[in-house]
């Protein structure tokens, strides 16, 4: 539950939790079962299904009766969106640097503090790295999100690292240590780092836009081969030329 704002709006509150609790969900929720997820009564959640399935945001199951989200939240979400031209201009860039280094790509963004990936490429190897469109991860434990991170102004940086239970478990030495690495990707222009979540597999993340009015991140994650493969030079420079083709597209050259 969110916490209580100075200005409440409990009515719109209970909406929006109703709409968040249906997103994070892998299957479709009864009346009961978003009741007993938000700790609220099936009385008080019932007439705001009614409202939010009458406006079309959810839609119930013909046999049993379950809720779930329609696609009228995609559909605002990209009506107008900076998304929408940030993902024409990295479609023809992307698929191409997955022909150029045989290995997927994704790009990502930052959203509320965490990295959203937003578009990938697969590649055509029958062993490859992909990670799922719509996919959130905390960006303090990602590559492309410190890569995000250390091109945001001091304030913005600050709040987004608020977000990032990371962040707020970590020590102050690791902190300090964040801290530098962010600076040194700033520096580099290139976020590296060794996967947190999957061994054998490196991460490398370049920028795409410009800070202060588009920006997202390109990763190429890298399957350790046994012996051979493209080097991590040639890889890192067809990444950084990609990510420079799709600013140029969106015309933040």
């Amino acid at each position: 539950m969110p916490k209580t704002a100075a200005y409440a709006v409990p009515a719109l509150d209970k909406g929006l939790d109703v709409l968040e609790a249906l997103s994070a969900a892998t299957v479709p929720q009864s009346l009961g079962e978003l009741a007993a997820a938000l700790n609220r009564s099936s009385s008080e959640l019932f007439r705001m299904l009614n409202c939010v399935e009458r406006r079309g945001y959810v839609a119930r199951e013909p046999v049993g009766g379950r809720y779930t989200l329609t696609l009228r939240l995609f559909a605002l979400a990209h009506a107008h969106s900076p998304v929408d031209q940030l993902l024409r201009a990295a479609l023809v860039p992307m698929r191409r640097l997955v022909e150029r280094t045989g290995e997927s790509c994704h790009l990502g963004v930052l959203q509320q503090g965490r990295l959203l990936v937003i578009a990938q490429e697969e590649s055509p190897r029958p062993v490859r790295i992909s990670v799922a469109v719509g996919a959130a991860f905390d960006a303090v434990e990602t590559a492309s999100g410190r890569l995000l991170l250390a091109h945001l102004a001091d304030l913005a940086r600050a709040a987004a690292l608020a977000r990032s239970p990371a962040w707020q478990r970590a020590s102050a030495r690791a902190r300090a240590a964040l801290e530098k690495e962010l600076a040194s990707i700033v520096r580099c222009g290139l976020s590296l780092a060794i996967d947190e979540t999957h061994q054998g597999v490196r991460d490398a993340s370049a920028l795409v836009g410009r800070p202060g009015v588009v920006t997202a991140a390109l990763a190429l994650p890298v399957l350790e081969p046994a012996r051979g493969g493209p080097p991590k030079a040639e890889l890192h420079a067809a990444l950084r030329a990609t990510a420079a083709e799709i600013t140029a597209q969106l015309g933040l050259s």
